[in-house]
Protein backbone atom coordinates (compact mmCIF):
# COMPACT_ATOMS: atom_id res chain seq x y z
CA UNK A 1 0.00 0.00 0.00
CA UNK A 2 1.67 3.65 -0.89
CA UNK A 3 2.97 5.51 1.88
CA UNK A 4 0.21 8.31 0.96
CA UNK A 5 -2.68 5.76 1.72
CA UNK A 6 -1.44 4.46 4.84
CA UNK A 7 -1.96 8.05 6.57
CA UNK A 8 -5.15 8.48 4.95
CA UNK A 9 -5.84 5.24 6.52
CA UNK A 10 -4.98 6.23 9.57
CA UNK A 11 -6.68 9.49 9.85
CA UNK A 12 -9.54 7.77 8.52
CA UNK A 13 -9.33 5.66 11.97
CA UNK A 14 -8.50 8.66 13.98
CA UNK A 15 -11.62 10.31 12.72
CA UNK A 16 -13.48 8.07 13.66
CA UNK A 17 -12.29 7.80 17.06
CA UNK A 18 -13.12 11.48 17.47
CA UNK A 19 -16.44 10.65 16.41
CA UNK A 20 -17.32 7.78 18.70
CA UNK A 21 -15.59 9.71 21.67
CA UNK A 22 -18.02 12.49 21.06
CA UNK A 23 -21.27 10.06 20.47
CA UNK A 24 -19.91 8.99 24.26
CA UNK A 25 -19.81 12.44 25.87
CA UNK A 26 -23.66 12.62 24.93
CA UNK A 27 -25.04 9.62 25.79
CA UNK A 28 -28.74 10.28 26.78
CA UNK A 29 -28.64 7.48 29.66
CA UNK A 30 -25.29 8.58 30.90
CA UNK A 31 -26.06 11.93 30.50
CA UNK A 32 -30.02 11.41 32.67
CA UNK A 33 -27.48 9.54 34.84
CA UNK A 34 -25.00 11.98 35.82
CA UNK A 35 -27.62 14.69 36.28
CA UNK A 36 -30.14 12.81 38.24
CA UNK A 37 -29.83 10.87 41.34
CA UNK A 38 -32.03 9.39 43.94
CA UNK A 39 -31.24 9.98 47.82
CA UNK A 40 -33.56 8.76 49.91
CA UNK A 41 -37.04 10.32 48.74
CA UNK A 42 -35.30 13.28 46.86
CA UNK A 43 -35.02 13.19 43.42
CA UNK A 44 -31.51 15.62 42.50
CA UNK A 45 -31.49 17.23 39.03
CA UNK A 46 -27.91 18.90 38.75
CA UNK A 47 -28.57 20.59 42.56
CA UNK A 48 -31.88 20.97 42.51
CA UNK A 49 -34.02 18.84 45.11
CA UNK A 50 -37.70 17.38 44.26
CA UNK A 51 -39.05 15.77 47.61
CA UNK A 52 -40.85 12.90 46.42
CA UNK A 53 -43.16 12.40 49.27
CA UNK A 54 -44.86 15.43 48.32
CA UNK A 55 -46.37 13.39 45.51
CA UNK A 56 -48.83 10.79 45.59
CA UNK A 57 -47.85 9.22 41.75
CA UNK A 58 -45.14 9.65 39.50
CA UNK A 59 -45.44 9.77 35.56
CA UNK A 60 -43.15 9.22 33.16
CA UNK A 61 -43.77 10.56 29.43
CA UNK A 62 -42.02 11.64 26.86
CA UNK A 63 -40.82 11.95 22.54
CA UNK A 64 -37.55 11.52 20.36
CA UNK A 65 -34.88 9.29 19.38
CA UNK A 66 -33.31 8.99 22.64
CA UNK A 67 -36.01 8.91 24.93
CA UNK A 68 -35.63 5.32 25.30
CA UNK A 69 -32.32 5.43 26.88
CA UNK A 70 -33.53 8.35 28.39
CA UNK A 71 -36.26 6.28 30.08
CA UNK A 72 -33.83 3.52 31.11
CA UNK A 73 -31.99 5.69 33.25
CA UNK A 74 -35.07 7.53 34.97
CA UNK A 75 -36.16 3.51 35.95
CA UNK A 76 -32.82 2.92 36.85
CA UNK A 77 -32.90 5.80 39.20
CA UNK A 78 -36.38 5.69 40.27
CA UNK A 79 -37.24 2.49 40.39
CA UNK A 80 -40.62 1.64 41.96
CA UNK A 81 -41.28 5.21 42.55
CA UNK A 82 -42.44 5.22 39.01
CA UNK A 83 -46.58 4.31 38.52
CA UNK A 84 -46.87 4.78 34.83
CA UNK A 85 -45.31 5.81 31.70
CA UNK A 86 -45.56 6.27 27.92
CA UNK A 87 -42.65 7.47 25.29
CA UNK A 88 -42.86 7.47 21.60
CA UNK A 89 -39.78 6.64 19.76
CA UNK A 90 -38.58 6.27 16.49
CA UNK A 91 -38.69 2.73 14.73
CA UNK A 92 -35.22 0.70 15.50
CA UNK A 93 -34.24 3.29 18.29
CA UNK A 94 -36.13 1.06 21.41
CA UNK A 95 -35.01 -0.47 24.30
CA UNK A 96 -36.97 -3.12 26.69
CA UNK A 97 -38.24 -1.23 29.56
CA UNK A 98 -40.00 -2.67 32.68
CA UNK A 99 -42.70 0.40 33.54
CA UNK A 100 -42.12 2.60 30.58
CA UNK A 101 -44.53 1.62 27.82
CA UNK A 102 -42.39 2.13 24.82
CA UNK A 103 -44.16 3.14 21.13
CA UNK A 104 -42.12 3.14 18.04
CA UNK A 105 -43.32 5.67 15.69
CA UNK A 106 -42.22 6.83 12.35
CA UNK A 107 -39.40 10.02 11.70
CA UNK A 108 -38.98 12.76 9.93
CA UNK A 109 -42.46 12.11 8.72
CA UNK A 110 -45.37 11.10 11.04
CA UNK A 111 -47.22 8.16 11.11
CA UNK A 112 -50.18 6.64 12.51
CA UNK A 113 -48.08 4.89 15.09
CA UNK A 114 -46.71 8.10 16.50
CA UNK A 115 -50.56 9.91 16.84
CA UNK A 116 -51.51 7.00 18.55
CA UNK A 117 -49.04 6.89 21.08
CA UNK A 118 -49.41 11.13 21.11
CA UNK A 119 -52.86 10.76 22.31
CA UNK A 120 -51.64 8.10 25.07
CA UNK A 121 -49.06 10.78 26.08
CA UNK A 122 -52.24 13.19 26.73
CA UNK A 123 -53.91 11.40 28.29
CA UNK A 124 -51.26 10.46 30.58
CA UNK A 125 -51.00 14.15 30.85
CA UNK A 126 -54.32 14.72 31.58
CA UNK A 127 -55.02 12.32 34.09
CA UNK A 128 -51.91 13.71 36.52
CA UNK A 129 -53.66 15.57 39.32
CA UNK A 130 -51.87 18.64 41.79
CA UNK A 131 -50.23 16.31 44.09
CA UNK A 132 -48.50 14.31 41.26
CA UNK A 133 -44.96 14.89 39.36
CA UNK A 134 -44.65 14.12 35.43
CA UNK A 135 -41.25 13.93 34.43
CA UNK A 136 -41.10 14.18 30.51
CA UNK A 137 -38.08 13.16 28.59
CA UNK A 138 -37.30 14.81 24.95
CA UNK A 139 -35.24 14.46 22.54
CA UNK A 140 -34.59 15.47 19.22
CA UNK A 141 -37.02 14.12 17.19
CA UNK A 142 -39.83 14.67 19.54
CA UNK A 143 -41.39 16.89 17.25
CA UNK A 144 -42.60 14.18 14.85
CA UNK A 145 -42.96 11.56 17.33
CA UNK A 146 -45.55 13.43 19.06
CA UNK A 147 -48.31 14.46 16.19
CA UNK A 148 -51.38 15.30 17.48
CA UNK A 149 -53.13 17.05 15.18
CA UNK A 150 -55.08 19.89 16.06
CA UNK A 151 -59.52 19.40 14.88
CA UNK A 152 -59.95 19.47 12.40
CA UNK A 153 -56.68 19.07 10.71
CA UNK A 154 -55.48 14.93 10.00
CA UNK A 155 -52.01 13.45 10.37
CA UNK A 156 -52.26 13.26 6.35
CA UNK A 157 -52.17 17.38 6.49
CA UNK A 158 -49.23 17.87 8.78
CA UNK A 159 -47.34 14.82 7.05
CA UNK A 160 -47.30 16.91 3.73
CA UNK A 161 -46.49 19.70 5.44
CA UNK A 162 -43.67 18.92 7.16
CA UNK A 163 -42.58 16.75 3.51
CA UNK A 164 -42.41 20.59 1.93
CA UNK A 165 -41.11 21.96 4.38
CA UNK A 166 -37.97 19.47 4.75
CA UNK A 167 -37.74 20.10 0.67
CA UNK A 168 -37.85 23.73 0.21
CA UNK A 169 -34.80 24.14 2.91
CA UNK A 170 -36.70 25.94 5.21
CA UNK A 171 -35.03 25.87 9.13
CA UNK A 172 -35.71 23.34 11.77
CA UNK A 173 -37.28 27.20 13.83
CA UNK A 174 -39.18 27.25 10.70
CA UNK A 175 -40.50 24.29 10.50
CA UNK A 176 -40.95 23.68 13.98
CA UNK A 177 -43.25 27.01 14.37
CA UNK A 178 -45.61 25.48 12.09
CA UNK A 179 -45.67 22.19 13.97
CA UNK A 180 -46.64 23.86 17.21
CA UNK A 181 -49.40 25.58 15.39
CA UNK A 182 -51.02 22.25 14.19
CA UNK A 183 -50.47 20.12 17.25
CA UNK A 184 -52.29 19.96 20.30
CA UNK A 185 -49.06 19.18 22.14
CA UNK A 186 -46.56 21.48 20.82
CA UNK A 187 -45.57 25.17 21.56
CA UNK A 188 -45.88 24.80 25.61
CA UNK A 189 -49.72 22.72 25.16
CA UNK A 190 -48.47 19.50 26.60
CA UNK A 191 -47.89 21.62 29.51
CA UNK A 192 -50.72 22.95 29.51
CA UNK A 193 -52.56 19.54 30.02
CA UNK A 194 -50.34 18.15 32.46
CA UNK A 195 -51.62 21.69 34.68
CA UNK A 196 -52.05 21.46 38.06
CA UNK A 197 -49.09 18.72 38.28
CA UNK A 198 -45.55 19.51 38.97
CA UNK A 199 -43.85 19.03 35.39
CA UNK A 200 -40.12 18.49 34.88
CA UNK A 201 -38.95 18.09 31.52
CA UNK A 202 -35.20 16.82 30.75
CA UNK A 203 -33.93 17.89 27.40
CA UNK A 204 -31.13 16.23 25.09
CA UNK A 205 -30.99 18.93 22.74
CA UNK A 206 -30.80 18.96 19.13
CA UNK A 207 -31.06 22.43 17.70
CA UNK A 208 -28.68 25.04 17.45
CA UNK A 209 -28.16 27.59 19.76
CA UNK A 210 -30.33 25.15 22.84
CA UNK A 211 -33.74 27.31 22.11
CA UNK A 212 -35.81 25.51 24.77
CA UNK A 213 -38.65 26.25 22.58
CA UNK A 214 -37.66 24.70 19.56
CA UNK A 215 -36.10 21.37 20.72
CA UNK A 216 -38.81 19.03 19.76
CA UNK A 217 -41.39 21.92 19.28
CA UNK A 218 -41.26 23.14 22.62
CA UNK A 219 -43.96 20.89 24.37
CA UNK A 220 -43.36 22.08 27.79
CA UNK A 221 -41.99 25.38 26.96
CA UNK A 222 -43.98 28.59 26.45
CA UNK A 223 -44.02 29.65 22.72
CA UNK A 224 -42.75 32.99 21.82
CA UNK A 225 -43.95 32.23 18.05
CA UNK A 226 -47.79 32.95 16.41
CA UNK A 227 -50.00 32.51 13.69
CA UNK A 228 -48.59 35.48 12.14
CA UNK A 229 -45.08 34.16 12.07
CA UNK A 230 -46.40 30.51 10.36
CA UNK A 231 -47.94 32.32 7.82
CA UNK A 232 -44.82 34.47 6.52
CA UNK A 233 -42.84 31.40 6.75
CA UNK A 234 -45.01 29.98 3.93
CA UNK A 235 -45.34 33.44 2.09
CA UNK A 236 -40.82 33.37 2.83
CA UNK A 237 -40.61 29.92 0.93
CA UNK A 238 -43.38 30.43 -2.02
CA UNK A 239 -45.09 27.65 -0.72
CA UNK A 240 -48.80 28.52 0.20
CA UNK A 241 -50.03 26.39 -3.05
CA UNK A 242 -48.23 23.05 -1.37
CA UNK A 243 -49.49 23.18 2.03
CA UNK A 244 -52.94 22.24 2.53
CA UNK A 245 -55.74 24.30 2.31
CA UNK A 246 -57.11 22.66 5.85
CA UNK A 247 -53.92 23.94 7.02
CA UNK A 248 -53.84 26.97 5.35
CA UNK A 249 -57.03 27.69 6.21
CA UNK A 250 -56.12 27.04 10.26
CA UNK A 251 -53.36 29.37 10.34
CA UNK A 252 -55.60 32.05 8.48
CA UNK A 253 -58.16 31.46 11.84
CA UNK A 254 -55.43 31.74 14.53
CA UNK A 255 -54.54 34.93 12.83
CA UNK A 256 -57.87 35.91 12.88
CA UNK A 257 -58.49 34.63 16.62
CA UNK A 258 -61.17 32.02 16.00
CA UNK A 259 -58.34 29.38 16.93
CA UNK A 260 -56.05 30.01 20.63
CA UNK A 261 -52.93 30.88 20.76
CA UNK A 262 -49.94 28.90 21.64
CA UNK A 263 -49.33 29.69 25.80
CA UNK A 264 -46.98 32.38 25.93
CA UNK A 265 -43.84 33.64 28.41
CA UNK A 266 -45.48 34.32 31.51
CA UNK A 267 -48.27 32.48 31.23
CA UNK A 268 -49.05 31.04 34.80
CA UNK A 269 -49.02 26.86 33.92
CA UNK A 270 -45.76 27.43 33.40
CA UNK A 271 -44.74 28.11 37.31
CA UNK A 272 -44.77 24.55 38.01
CA UNK A 273 -42.99 23.60 34.81
CA UNK A 274 -38.85 23.15 35.12
CA UNK A 275 -36.81 22.29 31.46
CA UNK A 276 -33.01 21.20 32.25
CA UNK A 277 -30.67 20.67 29.25
CA UNK A 278 -29.03 17.62 30.09
CA UNK A 279 -26.74 17.11 26.43
CA UNK A 280 -25.79 18.90 23.78
CA UNK A 281 -23.64 19.84 20.79
CA UNK A 282 -21.16 21.75 22.37
CA UNK A 283 -20.56 18.51 24.77
CA UNK A 284 -19.77 16.33 22.18
CA UNK A 285 -17.27 19.10 20.30
CA UNK A 286 -15.15 19.39 23.55
CA UNK A 287 -15.17 15.81 24.05
CA UNK A 288 -14.20 15.18 20.17
CA UNK A 289 -11.56 18.27 20.77
CA UNK A 290 -10.11 16.88 24.00
CA UNK A 291 -9.73 13.44 21.97
CA UNK A 292 -7.83 14.87 18.52
CA UNK A 293 -5.32 16.58 21.33
CA UNK A 294 -4.83 13.27 22.44
CA UNK A 295 -4.06 12.07 19.18
CA UNK A 296 -1.75 14.42 18.67
CA UNK A 297 -3.69 17.34 16.66
CA UNK A 298 -4.17 20.46 17.08
CA UNK A 299 -7.93 20.90 17.63
CA UNK A 300 -10.19 23.48 16.90
CA UNK A 301 -13.83 24.40 17.47
CA UNK A 302 -15.53 26.58 15.08
CA UNK A 303 -18.81 27.17 16.13
CA UNK A 304 -21.43 24.36 17.68
CA UNK A 305 -24.05 26.82 15.60
CA UNK A 306 -23.33 26.04 11.86
CA UNK A 307 -26.46 26.02 9.67
CA UNK A 308 -27.61 27.30 6.30
CA UNK A 309 -27.12 25.41 2.85
CA UNK A 310 -25.18 22.29 3.93
CA UNK A 311 -22.99 23.08 0.35
CA UNK A 312 -22.21 26.21 1.25
CA UNK A 313 -21.19 25.02 4.40
CA UNK A 314 -19.11 22.49 3.22
CA UNK A 315 -17.38 25.10 0.84
CA UNK A 316 -16.24 26.81 3.56
CA UNK A 317 -15.08 24.20 5.73
CA UNK A 318 -12.78 22.68 3.04
CA UNK A 319 -11.27 26.50 2.37
CA UNK A 320 -10.59 26.73 5.88
CA UNK A 321 -8.50 23.14 5.73
CA UNK A 322 -6.54 24.42 2.55
CA UNK A 323 -5.68 27.92 4.60
CA UNK A 324 -4.58 25.14 7.48
CA UNK A 325 -2.22 23.24 4.32
CA UNK A 326 -1.05 27.05 3.25
CA UNK A 327 -0.75 29.21 5.63
CA UNK A 328 -1.08 27.16 8.90
CA UNK A 329 -4.14 29.22 9.98
CA UNK A 330 -6.19 29.34 12.10
CA UNK A 331 -3.97 26.78 13.38
CA UNK A 332 -0.89 24.38 12.34
CA UNK A 333 -1.08 21.20 10.89
CA UNK A 334 -1.65 18.42 11.95
CA UNK A 335 -4.88 19.83 12.89
CA UNK A 336 -8.39 19.12 13.65
CA UNK A 337 -11.21 21.60 13.05
CA UNK A 338 -14.47 20.73 14.49
CA UNK A 339 -18.07 21.88 14.21
CA UNK A 340 -20.81 20.98 14.63
CA UNK A 341 -25.34 22.46 13.92
CA UNK A 342 -26.93 21.07 11.62
CA UNK A 343 -27.48 22.28 7.63
CA UNK A 344 -30.07 21.96 5.16
CA UNK A 345 -30.53 20.61 1.95
CA UNK A 346 -32.55 22.07 -0.85
CA UNK A 347 -33.67 19.39 -3.25
CA UNK A 348 -33.60 19.13 -6.85
CA UNK A 349 -32.92 15.91 -7.77
CA UNK A 350 -34.28 12.74 -7.16
CA UNK A 351 -31.61 10.78 -5.52
CA UNK A 352 -31.24 9.22 -1.90
CA UNK A 353 -29.17 11.46 1.02
CA UNK A 354 -28.57 13.63 3.35
CA UNK A 355 -27.53 16.66 4.59
CA UNK A 356 -24.31 15.22 5.97
CA UNK A 357 -23.79 12.40 3.05
CA UNK A 358 -24.55 16.16 0.74
CA UNK A 359 -21.53 17.81 2.91
CA UNK A 360 -18.99 15.24 2.57
CA UNK A 361 -19.83 14.37 -0.89
CA UNK A 362 -19.24 18.52 -2.03
CA UNK A 363 -16.18 18.65 0.76
CA UNK A 364 -14.47 15.37 -1.52
CA UNK A 365 -15.49 17.09 -4.59
CA UNK A 366 -13.38 20.77 -3.28
CA UNK A 367 -10.48 18.36 -1.51
CA UNK A 368 -9.53 16.55 -4.44
CA UNK A 369 -5.54 16.12 -4.70
CA UNK A 370 -4.94 18.00 -1.55
CA UNK A 371 -3.01 15.58 0.02
CA UNK A 372 -3.76 14.22 3.74
CA UNK A 373 -6.84 15.85 4.18
CA UNK A 374 -9.78 13.38 5.86
CA UNK A 375 -13.37 14.62 6.40
CA UNK A 376 -15.70 12.99 8.71
CA UNK A 377 -19.75 14.34 8.97
CA UNK A 378 -22.03 12.66 10.84
CA UNK A 379 -25.24 12.90 12.26
CA UNK A 380 -25.09 12.07 16.13
CA UNK A 381 -28.21 9.96 16.23
CA UNK A 382 -26.80 7.81 13.94
CA UNK A 383 -29.40 9.00 10.78
CA UNK A 384 -28.70 11.34 7.87
CA UNK A 385 -32.25 12.23 6.24
CA UNK A 386 -34.74 9.07 5.03
CA UNK A 387 -31.07 7.30 5.11
CA UNK A 388 -29.35 4.17 7.26
CA UNK A 389 -26.36 6.14 7.44
CA UNK A 390 -25.19 8.76 9.45
CA UNK A 391 -23.20 10.26 6.74
CA UNK A 392 -20.08 9.56 5.12
CA UNK A 393 -16.02 9.73 5.41
CA UNK A 394 -14.03 11.13 2.82
CA UNK A 395 -10.37 12.23 1.93
CA UNK A 396 -8.36 13.65 -0.57
CA UNK A 397 -8.15 10.53 -3.07
CA UNK A 398 -12.11 9.76 -2.97
CA UNK A 399 -12.32 11.87 -6.37
CA UNK A 400 -9.75 10.11 -7.88
CA UNK A 401 -10.92 6.40 -6.48
CA UNK A 402 -14.31 7.14 -7.90
CA UNK A 403 -13.35 8.24 -11.50
CA UNK A 404 -11.26 5.03 -11.56
CA UNK A 405 -14.35 3.66 -10.94
CA UNK A 406 -16.78 5.30 -13.65
CA UNK A 407 -18.07 7.45 -10.85
CA UNK A 408 -19.38 11.01 -12.22
CA UNK A 409 -19.63 12.81 -8.38
CA UNK A 410 -20.96 15.93 -9.67
CA UNK A 411 -23.83 14.29 -11.50
CA UNK A 412 -24.27 12.18 -8.24
CA UNK A 413 -24.25 15.51 -6.37
CA UNK A 414 -26.64 17.60 -9.03
CA UNK A 415 -29.55 14.51 -8.12
CA UNK A 416 -29.19 14.61 -4.12
CA UNK A 417 -28.03 11.31 -4.62
CA UNK A 418 -25.25 11.00 -2.10
CA UNK A 419 -26.14 7.91 -0.66
CA UNK A 420 -25.95 5.54 -3.99
CA UNK A 421 -22.70 7.72 -4.03
CA UNK A 422 -21.08 6.03 -0.84
CA UNK A 423 -22.76 3.49 -1.09
CA UNK A 424 -21.06 2.80 -4.05
CA UNK A 425 -17.35 3.71 -3.19
CA UNK A 426 -17.49 2.58 0.39
CA UNK A 427 -17.50 5.47 2.25
CA UNK A 428 -21.00 5.69 4.18
CA UNK A 429 -20.46 6.09 8.38
CA UNK A 430 -22.82 3.28 9.81
CA UNK A 431 -23.70 3.71 13.19
CA UNK A 432 -27.06 2.28 13.42
CA UNK A 433 -29.09 4.28 16.24
CA UNK A 434 -26.45 5.45 19.08
CA UNK A 435 -28.40 6.68 22.11
CA UNK A 436 -28.63 10.34 21.22
CA UNK A 437 -29.43 13.20 19.22
CA UNK A 438 -27.34 16.51 19.34
CA UNK A 439 -27.69 17.46 15.95
CA UNK A 440 -24.25 16.99 13.44
CA UNK A 441 -20.47 16.68 13.82
CA UNK A 442 -18.42 17.31 11.36
CA UNK A 443 -14.21 16.71 11.62
CA UNK A 444 -11.40 17.91 9.18
CA UNK A 445 -7.96 16.67 9.64
CA UNK A 446 -5.39 17.88 7.90
CA UNK A 447 -1.64 16.75 8.27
Amino acid sequence: MPKDQEKLNSMRQDAATIFNSALSAVNAFSAVKRFCRLKEDTFYIDQFPVNLSRYNNIYVIGAGKASAPMGAAMEEILSEKITDGIINVKYDHTLRLKKIKIIEAGHPIPDENGRAGALQILRLAEKAKKNDLIICLISGGGSALLPLPAPPLTLADKQKTIHTLLSCGASINEINALRKHMSLLKGGRLAEKAWPATLITLIVSDVVGNPLDVIASGPTVADPSTFHDCMNIIRKYHIIDRIPVPVVEHIRNGINGKVSETPKPGTPIFDKTHNVIVASNMEALSAAGKTAESLGYNAVILSSMIEGDTRQAAHMHTAIAKEIRKTGNPLPPPACVLSGGETTVILSGKGKGGRNQEFALTAAIDIADDHRMVILSGGTDGTDGPTDAAGAVVDSDTMEKSLDSGLNPAAFLENNDSYHFFQKTGDLLMTGATGTNVMDLRILLVK
